[in-house]
C-alpha cells in the first residue's frame, strides 16, 4: 500500500482531474467547487477551499494527519460534453456512498476521458438537419432548407479542418463562418436556395455560443462574478468573431 501522504496527494490529483473533467465539458463553476469539495470531505479532509474560474481550478485541502496540500490545474481549452458531465457526477454519487482506492478511482476517471466521441456521420447529420430546420422555421423555402443543410455540412468540416489544425476558438469562429457563408452565396447564386440570408441563419445557429453565455449568467446569479464575467466576456468575443466572418462575406459579395 502507498504511503498514507502520497495518498492523500494522488486523491487530491484524482478529483483535480474530475474537475478538470466538469470544467472542460461545460459544467458551471458552482458545480465543480461543490463536486471537489464534497469529494474531499468523504475522504476525510478536514478543511478544503476550492477556487475555480474558467481557466484554473486551485484546490487547498488539510489531510486528516493535518498536512495542508494545494493543487492546481490549468483549464486551456472548453466544449460542451453533457454526455462527460453526466459521468462525473454519476461517479461522484458513487464514491458519495462508496469511497474508491486512488487507483480504482484513477481507472474510472480515464473510462470517462476516453468515451468514443459521437460518430462523423451522426455529427454531420446533426448540422445537416439543425441547419436546414432553422432555415425554414425562420422563413426560408424548402430550397433554402437543403442549402443551408449542405453548408452546414461545409461548416463542419470546416471546423474539423480547423481544430485538426490546432487553431484557437476566435479563429476558427471567423474563418468556419466566412467560408459557410461564402458556401451559402455560391449555392444561392447556383440556384440551390433563393434567400441567402435565411440560409446564413440557418447555419449561425450552430456557432452561437448560447450554452455558454447561458452557463455565465448562472454564474453570475450564483455569486461567482469573476467566472462569471470571464465567460460572458468570452460568449460576446465568439459572437463577434462569428459576426465578422460573415459580415466579412456578405460585404464583399453584395449579400
Amino acid at each position: 500500500m502507498e504511503p498514507r501522504e502520497n495518498r492523500h496527494e494522488t486523491l487530491l490529483m484524482r478529483f483535480l482531474d474530475m474537475g478538470e473533467l466538469l470544467l472542460t465539458s461545460g459544467a458551471e463553476v458552482m458545480r465543480v467547487e461543490d463536486t471537489l469539495t464534497r469529494l474531499c470531505k468523504v475522504y476525510g479532509f478536514t478543511r478544503v477551499d476550492v477556487f475555480t474560474i474558467t481557466s484554473s481550478i486551485i484546490v487547498t485541502a488539510c489531510s486528516p494527519d493535518g498536512r495542508v496540500l494545494t493543487q492546481t490545474r490549468r483549464i486551456r481549452s472548453r466544449d460542451t460534453d453533457f454526455r462527460c458531465v453526466e459521468r462525473v457526477n454519476a461517479l461522484s454519487r458513487r464514491l458519495c456512498q462508496t469511497p474508491m482506492e486512488p487507483d480504482a478511482l484513477g481507472a474510472e476517471i480515464d473510462a470517462i476521458r476516453s468515451m468514443p466521441a459521437d460518430p462523423t456521420a451522426v455529427r454531420y447529420g446533426i448540422y445537416a438537419g439543425t441547419s436546414a430546420v432553422f432555415a425554414v422555421f425562420f422563413g426560408g423555402v424548402w430550397m433554402d432548407g437543403v442549402a443551408a443543410a449542405l453548408c452546414g455540412i461545409w461548416m463542419l468540416t470546416v471546423v474539423l479542418c480547423a481544430r485538426r489544425l490546432r487553431l484557437n476558438s476566435l479563429l476558427e469562429c471567423v474563418v468556419a463562418s466566412s467560408l459557410t457563408a461564402l458556401a451559402a452565396v455560391a449555392l444561392t447564386r447556383l440556384g440551390i436556395g433563393q434567400n441567402a440570408d435565411k440560409i446564413i441563419i440557418g447555419n449561425i445557429m450552430l456557432l452561437i455560443p448560447g450554452i455558454a453565455f447561458t452557463t455565465s449568467l448562472r454564474d453570475l446569479i450564483n455569486g461567482d462574478t469573476i467566472s462569471g464575467l470571464l465567460g460572458l466576456s468570452e460568449a460576446v468575443v465568439k459572437a463577434l468573431a462569428i459576426a465578422i466572418g460573415f459580415a466579412a462575406v456578405l460585404t464583399r459579395m453584395g449579400g
